[in-house]
C-alpha cells in the first residue's frame, strides 16, 4: 500500500499558516483541530478473528492483511456482548448495556435524559462524526449524529474539520452467511473450497456445513474489498497519514456455537488499530506490532475521546486503553441476555486465560425451540442431522440444559472442549472469578438481575430511565437479589424458596420461581406459594408463576392468566408472556383460540410479510408463531 502523504497546503512561510489558522477560529473551528487525528472506523458483522493477519490461511484478506502490516493487531479484544444491539450499545456509549438496560435484543430502553454517547462527546470538541448507517443501539439515536444515512461520509464535512466516521459492513451478517446467495459474493473471481475447510468441533462436518464455512470465507473477502476502497479514499483525500482506523467485528461468528453463544467463540472479535507515525505518541504504551493487552467494546468510547483530546463524559464505565495513562485492565465481562425471544441471563468473566461462564437460567438449553433456532442454513442442517440421529456430542449439547457454571482454560482449549470448573486443581482461580463477576454485578447495578419484565414496569411506573431505577438499588439491595439468583441450578429442596415466594423484592420471588422452574424434583408442596404468586402485583411474576403451573400442573387458572397477559397493552410484558407461552410446547393448546383470533392480529405486519416492527411485535410473533407451529398448526414463517 502506497502511504505517501498528499497534502493541499499552498506556498510556504508564516503568514499564510497564519492566516489559515485565524480563518479556521474564525469559522468556528477548535482551536487544535490541526492537530488532532481522524477517526476512522470500519466495523463489519458475524465473525471471530479469522483475517489472514491472525494466522489463518484459509482467508483472503490482503487489504486487512497489509493495513496490518503497519498497525498493531489485538489477540484479545472482544465484544461484551455476543450478539448486535447490547454489543452495539456498549460501543457507542462506553457503558455497560447491563447498566443501561439494554442488554436484550431489539428493545426501547428508555436511556437518562442527559446521557451523552460517543459522536455527541466528539460533536462538541468540533469533530464531524457520520454513520453509515447501521445504529441498532437499543435506544433512539436521532439527532446524536451529523449524519447518520447511507450517504454519511467524512467528505461532507466542513474544510479542515477534523472527523470520526464509522462505516457498518453487514454482508457478513449471519443472514447472507446462511443464506448462500451467489449475489453476495459476485465481486470475486476467487472462492474457497470446501473440501478445504476445517470446522470446529460444535459444528457438524457435512458437506452442507462446510459450503456455509466456506460461503462465510468469501464474504469476509468482499469485506476486505471494501477496507481497501475505503483506505483508498483517504489516501486520494490526502488523509491516510491523518486518520487513525479501527477495523473490527462485532462479535463472534453468525453460526451455532457462536453468535448468541457466551463463550469464547462469541465474544473474541478481530481488531486492527492503524495509528499514523504523526500520532505515535498517543498509542506509547503499546510499542509492538502485536499485543494481548485486554480491551473490550466498553473501553472503545473513552478511548476514541482521549485520542480526540476530550474530556471523557462522567459515567461511562470503560476506560481508555491507548496513552501514557492506561491502565491493563485485570477482566473483562460478558452478558447474555433476550435474544429475539429466547430469555436467558448468563453472565462471563476473563482474566486473560481463564473464561468463567455463569448461567442463571441453565434450565433452558442453547438451542431453544424457537424459529430462530429453526431457520435456514445452518440451523436447518443441524436439525437435520439431529433427526437422523447424526449429531457429534459437542453439537448434541447445544440441546441440553446447560451447566451452572464453567470454566475453560483458553491457553490449552481455544475450542473450548473441556469444562474445568469442577476441577480441584483450579478451586481458587474459579473462587476468586466467580467473587470478580459478582462484585461486577452489583457495582453496575447488573438490571439482568432485575429482569427486563420489572425493570420495565419500574421505569415505566416512575417516569425515569431504566439507569437511573438500577440505581435506586444499594449495594445490599441488588446482593440480596443475586444471592436468589444464585440457587438457580442448585436447589436440592424446594422448600428453601418458600420465604423468597413471599419476598418484598418483586425479583427475589420472580428468581425463586426460575430456581424452582429449574427443580426437577416434585414441587407439589410448594403449589399453593406459587399459585399465590398468579395474583402478584408484578406481571413478571405472574407470568413466571403461570408458565410453572401450566407446563408442570396443566393448571387452568394459569392458563386464564397466560391469556390475560397476552391481551393486555404492555408490549415489553406482552413479550414476557409470550415467551412463556411458547416455553409450553404443545400444552399451549388451550391458548390457540385467543392466540390466532386476538393476540396475533395485534403483531402482524409487513415485516419478513409476517410481523408489525422490528422490536417486541416481532418478537412476540416469532414467539406466537412458534406456539402454533408447536400445537400442530401450520405457519408460513419462511422469509
Amino acid at each position: 500500500m502506497n502511504h505517501t502523504v498528499h497534502t493541499n497546503r499552498r506556498g510556504g512561510g508564516l503568514l499564510p499558516l497564519l492566516l489559515l489558522f485565524l480563518g479556521l477560529v474564525a469559522c468556528g473551528a477548535p482551536e487544535a483541530s490541526l492537530d488532532r487525528p481522524n477517526i476512522l472506523w470500519i466495523s463489519h458483522e458475524d465473525l471471530s478473528p479469522i483475517y489472514g493477519c491472525y494466522g489463518d490461511s484459509y482467508a483472503r484478506t490482503p487489504n486487512i492483511d497489509r493495513l496490518a502490516e503497519t498497525s498493531i493487531r489485538f489477540t484479545q479484544a472482544f465484544s461484551n456482548a455476543p450478539i448486535c444491539a447490547p454489543a452495539r450499545s456498549t460501543l457507542i456509549t462506553g457503558r455497560y448495556a447491563v447498566s443501561l438496560g439494554t442488554q436484550h435484543l431489539r428493545s426501547e430502553i428508555p436511556v437518562p435524559e442527559g446521557m451523552k454517547i460517543l459522536p455527541e462527546v466528539l460533536r462538541e470538541a468540533g469533530y464531524y462524526t457520520s454513520n453509515n448507517v447501521k445504529t441498532d443501539y437499543n435506544f433512539d439515536h436521532q439527532g446524536r449524529w451529523d449524519e447518520s444515512s447511507r450517504e454519511a461520509h467524512w467528505r461532507n464535512r466542513s474544510e479542515g474539520q477534523p472527523f470520526f466516521s464509522v462505516f457498518n459492513f453487514m454482508m457478513t451478517h449471519e443472514g447472507p452467511t446462511n443464506a448462500l446467495r451467489d449475489s453476495d459474493t459476485e465481486s470475486l473471481q476467487v472462492f474457497s473450497a470446501p473440501d478445504q475447510a476445517v470446522l470446529p468441533p460444535h459444528l457438524p462436518d457435512s458437506p452442507k456445513m462446510r459450503e456455509i464455512w466456506a460461503h462465510m470465507y468469501d464474504l469476509l473477502a468482499v469485506f476486505d474489498q471494501e477496507v481497501g476502497r475505503l483506505l483508498a479514499e483517504l489516501e486520494a483525500d490526502g488523509l491516510l497519514e491523518e486518520t487513525i482506523v479501527f477495523v473490527f467485528s462485532d462479535h463472534g461468528h453468525g453460526l451455532p456455537g457462536h453468535k448468541r453463544w457466551l463463550d469464547n467463540a462469541g465474544l473474541q472479535v478481530p481488531f486492527i488499530l492503524h495509528v499514523p507515525d504523526k500520532y505515535k505518541h498517543l498509542v506509547s504504551n503499546l510499542s509492538a506490532p502485536v499485543t494481548d493487552h485486554k480491551v473490550g467494546f466498553v473501553d472503545f468510547a473513552p478511548t476514541v475521546i482521549g485520542l480526540a483530546g476530550a474530556a471523557v463524559p462522567e459515567g461511562m464505565e470503560g476506560t481508555n486503553f491507548l496513552g501514557e495513562t492506561a491502565e491493563e485492565k485485570e477482566f473483562i465481562f460478558g452478558y447474555r441476555d433476550r435474544a429475539d425471544d429466547c430469555y436467558e441471563v448468563s453472565r462471563s468473566v476473563f482474566d486473560g486465560r481463564y473464561l468463567y461462564v455463569r448461567h442463571f437460567m441453565p434450565q433452558l438449553p442453547y438451542y431453544q425451540n424457537a424459529l430462530i433456532f429453526n431457520k435456514g442454513g445452518s440451523y436447518e442442517e443441524i436439525n437435520r442431522l439431529r433427526a437422523l440421529g447424526q449429531l457429534s456430542e459437542p453439537v448434541r449439547q447445544f440441546f441440553l440444559p446447560k451447566p451452572v457454571e464453567l470454566l475453560y482454560d483458553l491457553e490449552n482449549d481455544p475450542l473450548e472442549q473441556t469444562n474445568l470448573v469442577a476441577n480441584p486443581e483450579v478451586a481458587e482461580r474459579v473462587s476468586h472469578l466467580r467473587e470478580a463477576l459478582d462484585a461486577w454485578m452489583i457495582r453496575h447495578r447488573d438490571t439482568g438481575l432485575i429482569s427486563e419484565g420489572i425493570m420495565m414496569a419500574q421505569a415505566k411506573a416512575a417516569g425515569k430511565s431504566v439507569y437511573e431505577i438500577a440505581r435506586e438499588y444499594s449495594p445490599e439491595r441488588f446482593r440480596s437479589i443475586l444471592e436468589v439468583a444464585q440457587l438457580v441450578g442448585k436447589v436440592e429442596d424446594p422448600a428453601i424458596l418458600e420465604s423468597f415466594f413471599v419476598a418484598t423484592e418483586p425479583a427475589q420471588r420472580f428468581w425463586a420461581l426460575v430456581a424452582l422452574d429449574a427443580y426437577s424434583g416434585e414441587i407439589d408442596a410448594v403449589m399453593p406459594s406459587v399459585r399465590r404468586l398468579l395474583e402478584d402485583k408484578m406481571a413478571a411474576v405472574r407470568t413466571k408463576a403461570a408458565e410453572i403451573l401450566a407446563g408442570r400442573k396443566n393448571d387452568p387458572e394459569a392458563f386464564a392468566v397466560l391469556e390475560e397477559l397476552l391481551k393486555q397493552e404492555d408490549e415489553v410484558q406482552v413479550l414476557q408472556a409470550a415467551i412463556s407461552v411458547r416455553q409450553l410446547g404443545e400444552n399451549a393448546q388451550p391458548l390457540l383460540a385467543a392466540i390466532q383470533n386476538e393476540v396475533f392480529p395485534k403483531y402482524s405486519g409487513e415485516i419478513w410479510g409476517r410481523y408489525k416492527s422490528w422490536s417486541y411485535p416481532m418478537f412476540i410473533g416469532m414467539a406466537l408463531d412458534q406456539t402454533q407451529i408447536n400445537c400442530g398448526v401450520v405457519v408460513n414463517t419462511r422469509r
